[in-house]
């Protein structure tokens, strides 16, 4: 039979396969209706598959995914004593994958998803800083290499599907997902997109980008709430990561779980198909986010019609619901067809055969390879370059400290570095902020916690007062957890349970109405700065706080969000000197909650209320560095433009300091003549460069039509006659500017 023939192309055998499966088979091929963690059991011996999984397959003669065979954390409740580690991930695939084949009367493997939001979720997973520090490391490059080494494990283990959150931009800082976002510029986020896509791909494993659409917007920062904005700022800010991570060639795109303008994502045919594919010539998969079909029954009535609603809207992959499952009763109902089922199906076979399933459906059962910190640095030097120097009143780096406290419920807890979507740690895994300045000093350096991150227990503050009045230098390690390892609960859809016993303070589920530090944070950082003592703080945390007081009452200010578990060396070797700090903010910190929203590229009809604490690209060194010579282009035609040409931006960047350090040129736009409301400041060109003491570079932004096009009145992506004003920044400082005009021919 052709579809058995590699030798044809996988549209062929996709297209020969199709019409020989049961209306019930085709349904089973869009189901990924299972917990993967639940489908396998070792409590009474050897690894075998559970009833639940087994009578799925029966049911369906097959299954079309497997979600998160591998999963580890306490959602899921597998750690190293019940989950899989080593040749048993391989054991459990082979398992699993066997049944699927031999209850299919075609022999059609299933496909398998994991999430990967910033490292693998799965014991002994390679692990990343989360996504704003990455976006606060402004280096593309080194993200991409960081993918890869994620890329690998991912598939090595088999695995079809790496679910990356990639697609947020973040607009209010109190949503609980803020470090899923990788900046609140599109053309920075977008630049990660495509690095996360391109790296994770490179060694064979696909990837699904997620969240489609919008939904950082948030209503009051609230998670799953509408995004109510219009199609302009649709295109404007939240389509630029979709558009490159479908460029970089992504394999599959998650629906997004809130509305827009009062559609569901996982309902619009307008976002699903006609923006995504026929806008965008998007062609990967679309799935489903978590349960997010089985909640369209609030509009559609039955899970007949939701499952109808989002096939029609474009979504052809589950992710555990029970609405796809009823998929033939819908075509009974004459809710949907059989035709709308085999373009979803069709889509699915293709990827199957594409990824070499049929032929290859197995895993050598070897123990995979660890992927260690120590023979792959990409995690470690991500955290070096991400945390953002925010103050310096002389006292850093710390040369001669002489003797040094740290003090604060982030000083020594390695989960709270780790972000949210982590899987348990091996007993030594990971280095904490006070391990890395003990192996920076090299020596032991007195610790005391003060308080938790969110409790009331003021208890500890005197062991802290106490230990900061004995020492010459104070340094506060202060901020946020996204741990579901201390107690949390869950909802359905593993989302940590906000009215449950929480230390987090961030996460999916864990939204904030202010943006205080959480807990007693702020009185045990007052009672230290009663001591008079030099104090530097250090925030770990997983979204923008507005600590004002703080800042002003620190001799040095370091924001690291979730840095990984290589975060405290990273944190030590910048406090020593060892590095010179190069993160720049890839969003702003407001001054209060009031503040809100605050973000750099607000469109020029209105002013804020207040300026942000320190805003977007801002970000000191232990160096200093000049931006000169700039040659500002002055006028391009909108036919040349349209045509391919582009205008180039030529200046020299050089390090005027005593240290190496890495600069950070940044190149901003505004319109002041055009045809819409302009932003005040949109991010268009960025480089990271690593410069000697001295030493001199020449760089060059182009701007094309991608830079200068804008959405017009007509909604039309084009260039358009009018003046721009451009700049250069590094680090918060302006050098130079100049004027471009876009004529007519």
């Amino acid at each position: 039979m052709l579809y058995q023939n590699p030798e044809y192309s996988p549209a062929r055998r996709a297209a020969d396969l199709l019409p020989r499966l049961t209306l019930r088979e085709k349904t089973g091929q869009l189901n990924q209706r299972l917990f993967g963690f639940a489908c396998y059991t070792k409590e009474d011996g050897p690894l075998a598959l559970t009833q639940e999984f087994i009578q799925e397959v029966e049911r369906f003669g097959g299954l079309g995914c497997l979600y998160g065979l591998y999963r580890a954390d306490p959602w899921s409740r597998r750690d190293f004593s019940t989950g899989l580690a080593g040749v048993e991930m391989k054991q459990a695939y082979n398992l699993a994958q066997r049944c699927v084949i031999e209850h299919s009367r075609f022999g059609i493997p299933m496909l398998t998803s994991s999430e990967c939001p910033h490292g693998h979720q799965a014991l002994d997973g390679y692990l990343l800083p989360v996504n704003l520090a990455a976006g606060a490391a402004w280096n593309p490059d080194l993200l991409e290499k960081a993918y890869q080494v994620c890329g690998e494990q991912l598939r090595e283990l088999g695995v079809d599907f790496a679910l990356i959150s990639m697609l947020d931009v973040l607009r209010d800082p109190r949503w609980g997902r803020s470090e899923e976002c990788y900046s609140e510029e599109p053309c920075l986020a977008a630049a990660m997109a495509r690095a996360a896509v391109e790296g994770c791909r490179r060694p064979g494993a696909g990837v699904v980008a997620k969240h489609f659409c919008a939904q950082g917007e948030t209503t009051g920062g609230v998670n799953a709430s509408a995004a109510r904005i219009g199609p302009r700022e649709l295109r404007e800010i939240h389509l630029p990561p979709m558009r490159a991570a479908s460029l970089a060639g992504a394999d599959g795109v998650m629906a997004a779980y809130n509305e827009i303008d009062g559609v569901f994502c996982h309902a619009n045919r307008d976002l699903l198909t006609t923006l995504l594919r026929e806008e965008l010539g998007f062609r990967g998969l679309i799935m489903a986010d978590g349960l997010a079909i089985d909640r369209l029954d609030e509009i559609s009535g039955s899970p007949e019609a939701s499952a109808a609603l989002a096939l029609g809207a474009g979504v052809q992959l589950s992710l555990w619901d029970s609405a796809f499952s009823t998929l033939e009763k819908a075509v009974e109902l004459g809710l949907c067809s059989e035709e709308d089922i085999d373009r979803a199906v069709l889509a699915v076979l293709e990827l199957k055969f594409r990824r070499g399933l049929f032929e290859h459906p197995y895993l050598e059962e070897i123990p995979p390879k660890r992927f260690t910190y120590a023979a792959h640095p990409e995690s470690l030097e991500l955290a070096r370059q991400s945390p953002v120097l925010l103050k310096n009143h002389g006292i850093l780096p710390l040369c001669e400290p002489g003797r040094v406290a740290l003090i604060g419920p982030n000083g020594n807890s390695l989960y709270n570095q780790l972000g949210d979507y982590t899987p348990p740690q091996r007993p030594g895994e990971g280095i904490t902020l006070l391990q890395g300045l003990e192996e920076a000093l090299g020596r032991q350096i007195p610790f005391a916690q003060g308080c938790t991150i969110r409790g009331a227990d003021c208890g500890g503050f005197a062991q802290a007062v106490e230990l900061a009045r004995d020492s010459d230098v104070i340094i506060l390690a202060l901020g946020g957890s996204s741990s579901r390892f201390s107690g949390a609960e869950f909802q359905d859809n593993g989302a940590a349970a906000a009215q449950g016993p929480l230390e987090m303070d961030c996460g999916e589920g864990v939204d904030a109405m202010e943006l205080r530090l959480p807990g007693v944070q702020q009185e045990l950082a007052e009672e230290i700065f009663r001591l008079g003592k030099p104090i530097i703080t250090v925030i770990i945390a997983g979204r923008p706080y507005a600590v004002p007081q703080i800042a002003e009452q620190s001799q040095a200010l370091l924001w690291a969000f979730y840095p990984g578990p290589m975060g405290g060396r990273a944190i030590g070797e910048l406090l020593t000197g060892q590095l010179s700090p190069s993160g720049r903010l890839p969003v702003s910190l407001p001054r209060s909650t009031g503040g809100l929203p605050c973000y750099g590229n607000h469109k020029a009809s209105y002013t804020p209320g207040e300026a942000p604490l320190y805003p977007f690209g801002f970000g000191l060194s232990y160096t200093e560095f000049t931006l000169s010579e700039p040659q500002m282009p002055s006028s391009i035609s909108k036919t040349a433009l349209l045509a391919g040409e582009k205008v180039s931006l030529r200046f020299r960047v050089t390090n005027t300091g005593q240290r190496e350090g890495h600069a950070v040129p940044q190149l901003f736009l505004r319109w002041r003549r055009c045809p819409v409301v302009p932003r005040v400041k949109e991010l268009k060109a960025f480089d990271k460069l690593l410069l000697a003491p001295g030493e001199s570079r020449g760089c060059t932004f182009q701007l094309g039509k991608e830079e200068l096009a804008l959405w017009n009145p007509e909604m039309r992506f084009s260039p358009e006659p009018g003046q721009a004003e451009l700049w250069l920044e590094e680090g918060g400082t302006r050098w130079g500017g100049g004027t471009l005009t876009v004529t007519a021919d």
